[in-house]
């Protein structure tokens, strides 16, 4: 589990790793301390990931996720380019 202000609205959101579902998942803070639904973003079949990070990796002013995915024996990048929008792992 990981916290940042994803889509720089000035709340912190929280990102997990969804081991089973080869997806990290994003939960936009609605301010009124519930979360909304998780938004998805795939890691790739059997990719098992793990742990998440949040830091600006292009240093776009953007959080973007790191993933270490167990079942590929690798770590990933998710790069924020904005909203919640990610691209695809690199």
């Amino acid at each position: 589990v990981a916290a940042a202000d994803v889509n720089e609205d000035g709340k912190i959101d929280i990102i997990v790793a969804n081991y089973w579902g080869n997806t990290v998942g994003v939960l936009l803070n609605t301010g009124s301390g519930i979360f909304a639904a998780q938004v998805t973003y795939s890691t790739g079949g059997s990719s098992a990931p793990s742990f998440v990070a949040a830091t600006d990796v292009n240093a776009d002013g953007k959080a973007d996720i790191i993933v270490t995915n167990s079942g590929l024996n690798n770590v990933g990048v998710l790069l924020n380019v904005g909203g919640i929008t990610f691209t695809s792992q690199v």
